[in-house]
């Protein structure tokens, strides 16, 4: 059986330097805010933030389906009464 705790802490860490060279080098501190665009940046985000668009897109969808709807009711009672 192979001690492991052996050759893992050998006191050595020269295996860990090019690691720590790499993370060394990252930016510190927080991220930088990204000003992203986008529908949800300028919607619903900031001073302005409203739900009107996601209101009038499910009033679109709506409207887009009684429309269809409406018009299949009415090639349906072309050449059948109720």
């Amino acid at each position: 059986m192979v001690d492991s705790a052996s050759w893992m802490s050998s006191g050595t860490g020269g295996g860990l330097g090019p690691l720590v060279n790499f993370y060394s080098k990252l930016p510190k501190g927080p991220a930088a805010t990204s000003a992203s665009g986008g529908i949800k940046a300028r919607f619903f985000n900031g001073k302005n933030a409203s739900a009107a668009p996601l209101l009038f897109t499910i009033l679109g969808i709506f409207g887009l389906g009684y429309t269809i709807d409406y018009q299949m009711h009415l090639k349906h009672h072309k050449n059948h009464a109720h």
